[in-house]
């Protein structure tokens, strides 16, 4: 179904949200867009649901299975409005959020779907996964000067670490089980990002409730949302692997120029599994076995 605007949506096609697992994919540009569509399809979300501008269009296949509204990306803060109004509009139901040329992986997911992992993670009294945003690059930025390509795909094997989050309401001392990550492109080119948008942890997967907001660092306003791990044991953590910032870096003038190649010794070819990403420590299956 199409919609033309995110309130003919919420109006006219309330029902496609009345049974989760939704899937919510943001197109900033036409870059792997039906990639991204199948990819989140093919792990089980019950809708996968395209917001775009006007000119972004999935391939004729994706178009027939997924869902389309038109919505402006760019605008400023919009897909933390986007994300805000449809949790106020599914309470109860749990919804995923990424861009174009995104893909979210989580342990074993070839063989199980996202279905079974939020079961899981029920049982365990949890309302949300902690996700690591992991860059990914082209090989060969002459050959794909976008840095985006499936069959060659690089990660960083290493390079990764968290700080204690400050809770400024507390006089700064880190907050229970919450950490910033770093790490990737974000930054090995740190220069070229702003401090705000260097963090790698976003909560991707999340059940809605009434009154939650989607704060515009990618936390919510229920800090319990927010810690990746419950009180007792460690709990499941996703990955999701982006070439976003590559795309940025490459399409951004004030890097563009200064950088002409993302590998580095650490670099290794993504395999596109959920076992190279929990070997590298990228993912935690917690007691999920």
């Amino acid at each position: 179904m199409r919609f033309g605007s995110l309130n003919a949506f919420l109006t006219d096609g309330k029902a496609l949200l009345a049974k989760g697992p939704v899937a919510l994919v943001f197109a900033e540009d036409p870059v792997e867009v039906d990639t991204t569509l199948r990819h989140h399809m093919t792990a089980g979300f019950t809708q996968t649901i395209l917001l775009a501008p006007e000119g972004i269009e999935a391939g004729p296949e994706m178009a027939e299975k997924t869902h389309r509204i038109v919505y402006d990306v760019h605008a400023e803060n919009a897909v933390f409005d986007a994300v805000n109004q449809v949790i106020a509009a599914a309470p109860g139901i749990w919804l995923y959020y990424c861009y174009n040329a995104e893909y979210l992986f989580f342990p074993f997911c070839e063989t199980r779907n996202v279905r079974d992992l939020i079961a899981f993670h029920v049982e365990e009294r949890r309302d949300a996964f902690l996700s690591y945003v992991i860059d990914l690059y082209a090989d060969d930025l002459e050959r794909f000067p976008d840095a985006v390509s499936l069959e060659r795909a690089q990660i960083d094997r290493s390079g990764y670490y968290a700080l204690g989050r400050p809770d400024a309401a507390n006089h700064n001392h880190p907050k229970e089980r919450q950490l910033d990550f770093f790490g990737g492109l974000r930054w090995r080119f740190e220069e070229h990002v702003p401090p705000l948008r260097r963090k790698i942890d976003r909560i991707a997967l999340f059940r809605a409730k009434p009154g939650l907001v989607l704060r515009g660092d990618y936390t919510f306003d229920d800090e319990e949302y927010n810690t990746y791990a419950c009180p007792w044991h460690h709990n499941i953590t996703t990955a999701v692997l982006s070439f976003r910032t590559a795309k940025a870096l490459r399409s951004n003038a004030g890097s563009r120029f200064d950088i002409h190649d993302f590998r580095w010794h650490n670099s290794v070819p993504f395999q596109w599994h959920s076992h190279q990403l929990m070997d590298l420590g990228l993912m935690e299956p917690g007691q999920w076995f």
